[in-house]
C-alpha cells in the first residue's frame, strides 16, 4: 500500500492545524482512506501548539502498516480456507458407498459373471486359434 500526503501550512501554524489531503494512493480501499483522514484530524487536534507534520506522517505510516498486516492476515485466512475446502473435496472423493452384506453380494455376483464371460471368450478364441490341438 502507498499514499502521498500533501500538507499546506496556515499562517497561525502550529496553533492552527495544517491543511492536508491525500494526493494519491495505491491498494487502499475507500474505508481505509476515510480512516486515514480521521486519524489525521485526530492527531492534528491532539498536537495543536506543537510542530506536528512529523507526528502526522508517523501516525499515517503506522496505520498503513496495520492495513498491510490486515491484508496479509486476510490472504493467509483465504489460503487456509482454500486448503480446507480442497481437503474436504479430497475426503469426499475417497468417501464411497458404505459396504453392506447386500451391496457386497450384488457386486460379487456381477464380478463373478464378468469373470466367467471373460473366461468363455478366451476359451472360444483359443479353440478358434487351434491351441487345444495336441502335437506330439
Amino acid at each position: 500500500v502507498q499514499t502521498t500526503l500533501k500538507f499546506t501550512y496556515r499562517e497561525k501554524y502550529p496553533d492552527e492545524t495544517p491543511l492536508y489531503e491525500i494526493v494519491s494512493q495505491e491498494n487502499l480501499e475507500d474505508n481505509d482512506v476515510t480512516d486515514i483522514i480521521k486519524l489525521l484530524e485526530q492527531q492534528a487536534e491532539e498536537n495543536l501548539g506543537m510542530v506536528m507534520i512529523f507526528t502526522l506522517v508517523s501516525a499515517v505510516q503506522e496505520k498503513l502498516n496495520e492495513i498491510v498486516d490486515q491484508i496479509k492476515t486476510r490472504r493467509e485466512e483465504e489460503k487456509k480456507q482454500k486448503e480446507r475446502e480442497a481437503e474436504e473435496e479430497e475426503k469426499q472423493r475417497f468417501h464411497g458407498t458404505p459396504v453392506t452384506i447386500e451391496n457386497f453380494l450384488n457386486w460379487k455376483a456381477k464380478f463373478d459373471a464378468e469373470l466367467l464371460e471373460i473366461k468363455r471368450k478366451k476359451m472360444k478364441e483359443d479353440e478358434q486359434a487351434g491351441k487345444n490341438k495336441l502335437s506330439g
